[in-house]
């Protein structure tokens, strides 16, 4: 596969001048964090939107599934080249481009994480309530979700994390796989998804941009760079490796997404059944899969449910917590955070990883016994609206400037992705932000 970046050099200087550690040989035995990455963005709300896309314009918007995976595999790329070329965090980045990034990830990391979290509980809760019914209420069973994600990651390293999100990975695999066949898709009608023609339906274009940017699009597309110190490549030694296992991460991705729009084109769209938005439209197809193919494969698939949901939910406990206490340490005085920190575990034990890890379990606990707050719903989507954007608009700038070696600077393609990445997620946040009811906000 192409290099997404323009920049075919796999060997050069981390930093300054002067010859480079020589590259490691790419293979399958290093993949790790782009199994990672992908099980961590792609949650059960991804699959619905697939599923609803599926469902409403059949195989039209293939096309638009795969472009999105591309876009995703540039950002994931930027990001892992970033960490490597510079030796220095992605946050430790950011706060180069002056004070605004500061306050910008603060107010992201408290109030996102805060209504995140409760949404990943319930979301883990949805299947296992489905599949035991009598045992206890959907709250409880967030309750406990939170609870086990919150001790599995407080006391592992991320190699244990790692194989944990492998497993649950394959179970993921298995389980859509296996439903993508099991409603034997029309391939004629698939193949001629690949061409990139737009439904004829009321705000066609808006629909096709929020499928090619929503699937696998979130902070933890920045949390890959993280990840990639976690595992212990700290320089452009393993430019090629973490290449490689960028890209094994988004063809999982885009595994995925094809299997659920199979599956939402030829259940859904043929018969016209019309699934909820959200995670409860999961349950829904959980029950028109019992219906159609009998118990078993309705069981199979709210297990492949719960593992969508619990991979986020412990993907996003273990890496936005690894930011925040990148954060953390950059303002308590490190000027430089550097790659090896993170590949020693230090990260992992120190209090603020903690602390935030606390913030995304217990306080959202509350949301799961009452309404969600309105206004802080509305501030929550602007902000992860614009996230996106940020992320890619910020990583041009770092990239083609000074403050990454000159070998390892954007190309040409690598620009030209992330330009469209950038316009593409603004569009989106002002979307997102427009669609507010801000009149009722004050």
């Amino acid at each position: 596969m192409a290099d997404t970046t323009g920049n075919t050099q796999d060997v050069g200087a981390p930093r300054g001048s002067g010859a480079g550690p020589a590259p490691r040989r790419s293979g399958w035995r290093h993949i790790g964090p782009g199994i990672v990455v992908a099980a961590t963005g792609v949650g059960a709300g991804d699959l619905v939107a697939t599923l609803i896309a599926g469902g409403n314009f059949g195989y039209t918007l293939l096309w638009a599934a795969i472009v999105g995976c591309l876009v995703k595999i540039s950002l994931a790329e930027a990001c892992g080249r970033w960490h490597l070329s510079t030796g220095r965090t992605l946050f430790d980045g950011w706060a180069s481009l002056g004070r605004w990034t500061t306050w910008f990830f603060a107010v992201y990391a408290v109030v996102w994480g805060f209504v995140y979290g409760a949404a990943a509980m319930s979301s883990s809760a949805l299947p296992l309530q489905a599949l035991f019914p009598d045992v206890m209420g959907l709250e409880w069973w967030g309750i406990a979700c939170g609870l086990v994600g919150l001790t599995f990651v407080w006391f592992n390293k991320y190699s244990v994390f790692e194989k944990v999100m492998t497993v649950l990975v394959g179970v993921m695999f298995v389980v859509t796989v296996y439903l993508a066949v099991r409603v034997t898709p029309n391939l004629g009608d698939a193949f001629a998804g690949l061409l990139p023609v737009l439904p004829d339906e009321e705000d066609s274009v808006l629909n096709t941009l929020g499928l090619i940017g929503g699937v696998g699009g979130t902070i933890t597309l920045a949390a890959y760079g993280y990840w990639v110190n976690a595992k212990g490549w700290t320089d452009t030694g393993w430019m090629r490796v973490m290449r490689l296992d960028n890209r094994v991460a988004y063809a999982t991705t885009g595994v995925f997404v094809i299997a659920m729009l199979f599956v939402g084109a030829e259940l859904l769209h043929s018969a016209n059944i019309a699934i909820a938005s959200g995670d409860k439209g999961l349950i829904q197809l959980g029950d028109v899969l019992e219906r159609e193919y009998g118990t078993a494969t309705g069981t199979l698939f709210l297990i492949g449910f719960f593992a969508t949901s619990f991979t986020s939910l412990i993907g996003v406990w273990h890496g936005v917590s690894l930011m925040f206490a990148d954060f953390l340490a950059r303002q308590r005085g490190e000027r430089e955070a550097r790659g090896d920190e993170l590949a020693s575990g230090r990260r992992e034990r120190s209090w603020a990883f903690r602390a935030y890890l606390l913030w995304l379990t217990f306080p959202p606990m509350i949301l799961l016994f009452q309404d969600e707050p309105f206004r802080l719903i509305i501030v929550y989507g602007v902000l992860g609206a614009a996230f996106m954007p940020f992320l890619a608009l910020t990583l041009m700038w770092l990239l083609n400037s000074s403050r990454t070696p000159r070998e390892w600077r954007n190309g040409p393609l690598s620009n030209a992705m992330l330009a469209v990445a950038g316009l593409l997620f603004l569009v989106l946040c002002v979307k997102q932000a427009w669609d507010q009811p801000w009149s009722e906000f004050f």
